[in-house]
């Protein structure tokens, strides 16, 4: 499980067991909390939980 509370995609895909395709789907329809930093994809670990709990 990752520890850190910004996620890289991979982090993300390994933490929800998806393939990284899937996240950029995701991305592309706004379905997913997300935030770049530095043009690169991060997550916040409480958000993603908390999005899944809405899903």
């Amino acid at each position: 499980m990752v520890s850190e509370a910004l996620m890289t995609i991979d982090d993300l895909a390994g933490y929800l067991k998806v393939k990284k395709r899937t996240i950029y789907e995701w991305l592309k329809k706004k379905k997913i909390p997300a935030s770049k930093v530095i043009g690169q994809w991060r997550f916040r670990r409480e958000r993603i939980d908390a999005w899944l709990e809405n899903e």
